[in-house]
């Protein structure tokens, strides 16, 4: 066995004494929809709902161990690995300074600061995230502070990696298929170094959000690349730029094993496993069960493990996953009409709707010396055909309108 693999061995081992191995579940619901066995290893289920705590305790007692005086502790994030680093310095008793930006929602500085108690300090500076680790990075340097990188660490990627040991241990057998959820990469860098050398029958599949593909990037470049531009819905993995260690780690990657998650189709992936399973998944905690469609051919009669990384999801956003959720399953749309501004007109269109359709957003500006106003309205029905009938009905009567539903300039200032 590999000095890797028997390091993650012993950190499995050491783990222990801060939690006991998250669940391997198997879910009926998804084993009968794709005619396999469908696994769910529940990272969500640790102490802080997220398999973060796994790497930063990693690290941190690596560090001890190499430098027994070193008792301060620096990191910078927005959500689990804060929340990761600030329960192992609680553990081992040592200081943590947890950088956040200004704009971090409440609960999730309230939820680090109960896991790291008196043990840590909360920080918040920059608006953005690059301003904030910068600010993390210089205050290491002046008060010789050690910084524990969210996943581009050895140490970090070697306790990701019990999450592989668990799974083989709890299964009994090596699974045909893993899915892995990636972000800067240190979770699925992790599981694949274990797993290839003790299961080497074991594929993979890699999942990303549409919107933060570093590592479909870094594989198309030859390397890790910062993307110009990253859509931070799914904030547990919307990274710009893939670690360079993840990266040594995952080379051996085939662009076609990576899938690429669509924002508004995940939010209907956590509401399904909310409605149908109870079970909370963050946006990034769903990418691994969200591509299970796309292999739904070639996983038939296998064995599918699908990690679900986190669940720390703020239950004030629900409203606007709702709303994502629909608008990708066509159940919801937005228009905006030319109405004639005469008496009648708006009756006319009412009559229009189907028996099914229900307007959720009405706005109408009656403008004088006009012959036409415009309307913004939402419309919510049961099923996406009803749009259909709908927009044809609006043609047939000669009605000016533009479904602006998937434009992303209006949808941000309008709806």
């Amino acid at each position: 066995m590999s000095a890797f693999n028997l390091q993650v061995k012993q950190t499995t081992h050491a783990l222990r004494a801060l939690f006991p191995e998250t669940p391997l579940q198997r879910n009926d619901h998804l084993s009968a929809r794709y005619g396999a066995e469908i696994w769910l290893k529940r990272e969500d289920l640790t102490p802080v709902r997220s398999y973060k705590l796994r790497g930063a305790f990693n690290a941190m007692r690596k560090v001890r161990d190499r430098q027994p005086g070193q008792q301060d502790f620096v990191c910078a994030s927005a959500g689990n690995h804060a929340q990761g680093v600030a329960y192992a310095c609680r553990h081992f008793g040592v200081h943590g300074t947890i950088f956040m930006p200004v704009t971090t929602p409440q609960q999730k500085i309230d939820k680090t600061r109960i896991f790291g108690g008196d043990q840590v300090k909360i920080e918040l500076t920059g608006d953005y995230f690059d301003q904030t680790l910068a600010a993390a990075q210089a205050f290491c340097a002046e008060k010789g502070a050690h910084f524990l990188s969210p996943f581009d660490d050895p140490d970090v990627i070697e306790g990701q990696a019990t999450v592989a040991v668990e799974m083989l241990e709890q299964l009994g057998r090596a699974p045909d298929l893993v899915i892995l959820p990636v972000g800067g990469g240190g979770l699925a860098s992790g599981v694949t170094g274990y797993l290839r050398e003790v299961a080497p029958s074991v594929d993979f599949r890699f999942v990303e959000p549409l919107g933060g593909a570093s590592l479909m990037a870094a594989l198309r470049e030859g390397g890790p690349v910062k993307l110009s531009r990253v859509n931070s819905f799914v904030d547990g993995a919307a990274v710009a730029r893939l670690g360079d260690n993840t990266y040594r780690m995952l080379d051996w990657v085939r662009p076609d094993q990576v899938l690429l998650a669509p924002e508004d189709r995940i939010c209907v992936t956590m509401l399904e496993m909310l409605n149908v399973e109870g079970i909370v998944l963050e946006p990034a905690g769903a990418l691994a069960v969200d591509v299970l469609p796309e292999l739904a051919d070639e996983i038939r009669g296998k064995t599918v493990v699908c990690v679900t990384s986190g669940g720390n999801f703020d239950f004030e956003r629900l409203p606007e996953v709702k709303e994502r959720a629909q608008r990708y399953s066509g159940l919801k749309k937005y228009f905006i009409l030319r109405m004639p501004q005469r008496p009648g007109a708006l009756r006319e269109f009412l009559n229009m709707l189907g028996p099914e359709d229900d307007i959720t957003r009405f706005e109408y500006l009656k403008k004088s010396a006009r012959n036409f106003g415009s309307v913004l309205i939402g419309i919510e029905t049961k099923d996406p055909g009803c749009f259909l009938r709908f927009t044809e009905r609006m043609d047939a009567a000669g009605l000016a309108f533009r479904d602006i539903t998937a434009d992303e300039a209006l949808s941000e200032f309008l709806i």
